[in-house]
């Protein structure tokens, strides 16, 4: 032994190649465990400090709408054919404001796409803008939307509204629940709906992904478990799957083993290519002609998927790991356990702003002129973005013990997830009004909303999925 120590030699048998990727892998587990211990565990989240605590729901009064029914009856007397026209009969010999009320009882969808092509006085009334605010502000009663001085499209915004109202109202939500739990053997950290929500993707700590049809859901005989992506013995990665995005018809996965792999959806799930990174990687954006990742070792790469050295540019932008992204062909915007909010411009690459936070945020839903974003404390922040500058605007408790792991923003609709175990519904008013709680056996790591379906990634192993019904 003593002639062993002293050449420099081992007793020990050198390790092989097998051995060695198996090692990595267990440090790699030990790095992404200790990372969602302290990111994501809720028992350490702590007090919300008194700068996020928001406003009572009784302190927020509906606000005064700008535009008013005479504004309505202006563009009215424009038209060459008016209701109340005494050479008129029929409908269109009543007031206008009856002929309002008459279509409030018609489904929104139906009233803007068959209606104004009925006459050209139709026509002047349900299209236009201020008919439509005056019926969304008429169901909701409250401040609506959260963001003034913006081009708002209210007629979308109606139709989202009336529909998303009838499924969630009430104690009996008109929805399907399906939990789909024969694919993964770990927590599911990731979840994506893709083509039109027919396919729902997975990411788990069992390092796999896989991909499920959504179709064969409630069918006798019918397997909605697709496949798993790749043909490695271990896994589709060699980490866990922590972030998933999609851009047509092709996927990527975003992994702790520090690598994004490509696949075409259009074949069958093949895999396109894998882009080596230097960290794990803890989110994406998929945009039509780039590829964003945020990693733990604190920094933003931009990469080109279809070019043979695919980096574009690569930034540390924060002095802690990047927990969540948002980006458009205007704006990178990403946050960090470093509780701030860095934005990017694209076109010329320069940091425009660094928001210093309360608390780190852990998940986005942007759309040109505002970010939603959810925090370590539950809480959900709203970000005004005018004249290319971001602003804090808003902090609502919407009901949350702990960290919200999902959000998911648009003109009519408002949905979170969080580690306390709960999906909420909301509208998305001032303050944001639950319409209906998914309660849940474990942490909700993340959610994905398309169409008509909801689906959530769960830390019992399995994908949940919500289908709205008529």
């Amino acid at each position: 032994m003593m002639s062993e120590l002293c050449d420099g030699t081992s007793s020990h048998p050198p390790q092989t190649g097998a051995e060695s990727e198996l090692e990595q892998e267990d440090e790699l587990e030990i790095q992404a465990q200790e990372y969602v211990d302290r990111v994501r565990n809720p028992e350490m989240s702590g007090p919300r400090p008194q700068s996020c605590l928001p406003q009572s729901s009784s302190e927020s009064q509906p606000r005064s709408s700008k535009s008013s029914a005479c504004d309505l009856s202006v563009k009215l007397r424009s038209s060459q054919v008016l209701p109340g026209d005494s050479r008129q009969s029929g409908l269109l010999s009543l007031p206008w404001e009856l002929v309002l009320e008459i279509c409030s009882y018609l489904d929104a969808r139906f009233v803007l796409g068959v209606l104004p092509l009925v006459c050209r006085t139709f026509q002047c009334v349900l299209t236009d803008h201020v008919t439509w605010r005056i019926r969304a502000q008429k169901i909701l009663g409250q401040s609506y939307p959260v963001l003034e001085g913006k081009e708002f499209d209210w007629p979308t915004a109606c139709i989202e509204l009336e529909e998303h109202l009838s499924h969630w109202s009430g104690s009996n939500p008109k929805v399907e629940h399906f939990s789909l739990n024969d694919g993964h053997f770990a927590s599911v950290d990731s979840v994506l709906l893709i083509q039109n929500a027919s396919l729902c993707v997975s990411g788990s700590r069992d390092r796999n992904v896989n991909i499920w049809d959504l179709r064969h859901l409630g069918k006798d005989g019918e397997k909605v478990l697709v496949k798993t992506l790749g043909d490695q013995p271990r896994g589709t990665h060699r980490g866990w799957v922590w972030a998933l995005a999609a851009q047509d018809n092709m996927l990527c996965s975003g992994s702790w083993d520090s690598s994004v792999k490509l696949w075409d959806m259009a074949s069958e799930g093949a895999a396109v290519r894998e882009i080596r990174g230097k960290a794990a990687v803890l989110c994406l954006v998929y945009l039509s002609d780039v590829l964003v990742t945020g990693s733990y070792d604190k920094t933003v790469t931009l990469y080109d998927p279809r070019a043979g050295y695919p980096v574009l540019s690569s930034r540390k932008l924060h002095s802690s790991a990047v927990l969540c992204l948002a980006a458009d062909d205007r704006f990178i915007l990403s946050g960090s356990e470093d509780r701030t909010l860095v934005v990017v411009d694209r076109r010329t690459n320069h940091v425009l702003q660094k928001l210093q936070l309360d608390s780190y945020l852990l998940t986005m839903s942007y759309t040109p002129g505002e970010l939603w974003a959810g925090d370590k404390w539950g809480l959900v922040h709203v970000f005004d973005q005018q004249d290319g500058s971001f602003q804090h605007a808003k902090c609502f408790n919407v009901g949350h013990r702990s960290q919200l792991t999902g959000i998911r923003h648009s003109l009519g609709t408002l949905y979170s997830s969080s580690t306390d175990k709960t999906i909420k519904v909301h509208v998305p008013t001032e303050p944001p009004n639950t319409l209906f709680t998914l309660p849940h056996g474990d942490v909700v790591n993340g959610i994905s909303v398309e169409g008509d379906v909801l689906a959530a990634a769960s830390g019992s192993m399995s994908v949940e999925i919500w289908r709205m019904t008529k």
